[in-house]
């Protein structure tokens, strides 16, 4: 009984901590926290309403994006549909490269953590996928699959938003 215990608060530690980690934190998303947080530089979760372009995602086991470069005007709002082709779990996350590079970390040292972002689509393989995003600033950024090793693996691609 005492071990039980004692592996139940180390669960809840171990949890706790990564929930904490992963909670309210800012990420360079200037005060902004939680889910709203995410991508914050590059846009919000787009209305599907208002979608004004779809873009095709392919993602494969060669680690790549097909496209692996997007161009979208500043103020659309994109609805990438997304499509697994391989055999493992893929996911396409929209965010600056120092977020996703920070976020991939903390995959690899929470390898079974399970998120759901605005930013993101995770899909299974075989499986698609569609992530609605409003692009509202100008600039480049990135998407990138966080899945552990995949960033590593350069699964990565660039999203340009032109004035």
């Amino acid at each position: 009984m005492k071990r039980v215990v004692v592996k139940c608060l180390l669960s809840i530690l171990v949890l706790g901590g990564s929930a904490w980690a992963l909670g309210d934190d800012n990420h360079g998303t200037k005060g902004q926290s939680g889910a709203d947080a995410h991508a914050v530089d590059l846009g919000e979760p787009g209305d599907p309403t208002q979608v004004t372009r779809t873009i095709a995602v392919q993602m494969s086991d060669a680690m790549r994006y097909t496209p692996a470069n997007v161009r979208v005007k500043r103020g659309e709002t994109i609805r990438f549909a997304v499509r697994n082709a391989g055999v493992l779990k893929h996911e396409l996350v929209l965010g600056t490269a120092k977020e996703l590079k920070e976020h991939a970390e903390l995959m690899r040292k929470f390898p079974e953590m399970e998120h759901a972002d605005p930013n993101m689509i995770s899909v299974e393989p075989g499986k698609s996928g569609e992530l609605v995003w409003r692009f509202t600033r100008a600039g480049r950024f990135d998407f990138a699959c966080l899945q552990p090793g995949h960033y590593e693996a350069g699964m990565v691609g660039k999203v340009i938003v032109k004035r």
